[in-house]
């Protein structure tokens, strides 16, 4: 059961972190960016919600254990 829970919630972070990225790039865009400047913007923007999710990960596992 913990196991499917943990890859459950990997497959959930990782989509809304594409998602986001792909919202980070089309605004770059939108804003005349190249395509180089969407991509670092979508790269940045992927990497920082991976991150926000390990650190709430890291967080709430001390309070639950």
């Amino acid at each position: 059961m913990t196991v499917a829970v943990v890859l459950l919630t990997t497959a959930l972070v990782i989509v809304v972190a594409l998602l986001a990225a792909a919202g980070a790039a089309k605004l770059a865009r939108l804003d005349n960016g190249s395509y180089p400047t969407a991509l670092t913007r979508a790269a940045a923007t992927f990497v920082a919600v991976v991150s926000l999710a390990a650190v709430v990960a890291t967080t709430l596992a001390a309070f639950l254990t």
